[in-house]
């Protein structure tokens, strides 16, 4: 696996990720509206943004982008792998990458976890710190847990003489 950044060529196959992903597993947590919701918010633009801040990577397996990933300051705002590829290590090597980059400038990260994804991150020693809702049409509301992590910043060897 290489987990890489991500360049605005690779946005449609990006978007089809999301996409995938979104309608598969969260429909399985989620009613329709909260689907909707996500792949509202994931578009077309909103990768585009990703990929222009620098901080949106893709994991390839075999030549082949499986998942994506992005952060902002400390905070991973997503972690997706297509479905073919879930429990096989893929979201786990990406939240390495993100931590790694983002423990150069921080000594914790935080990231709003949806309910498919709460063991993985608690598995990665993440902690509920909050819980968050989002009020969406029809009554609905999009229930989700704010964690947190304590990393290590990257620090520079010691020199000894």
């Amino acid at each position: 696996m290489k987990y890489i950044k991500a360049s605005s060529n690779m946005s449609e196959i990006i978007y089809n990720i999301l996409h995938t992903t979104i309608k598969t597993t969260y429909s399985k947590y989620y009613p329709k509206e909260v689907v909707d919701f996500f792949c509202e918010h994931h578009s077309r633009e909103h990768i585009l943004e990703g990929i222009a801040s620098g901080n949106m990577g893709v994991l390839l397996k075999d030549d082949t982008i499986v998942g994506t990933g992005c952060f902002e300051n400390n905070h991973i705002t997503g972690v997706y792998v297509l479905p073919a590829y879930h429990k096989q290590g893929c979201g786990s090597y990406i939240m390495d990458c993100l931590e790694k980059e983002i423990a150069k400038k921080y000594d914790k990260t935080i990231l709003d976890a949806s309910l498919s994804a709460v063991l993985l991150y608690e598995h990665r020693g993440y902690k509920t710190v909050g819980h968050g809702i989002y009020h969406l049409k029809n009554d609905v509301k999009l229930v989700y847990e704010i964690m947190e992590k304590n990393i290590q910043k990257t620090k520079s060897p010691k020199v000894v003489h």
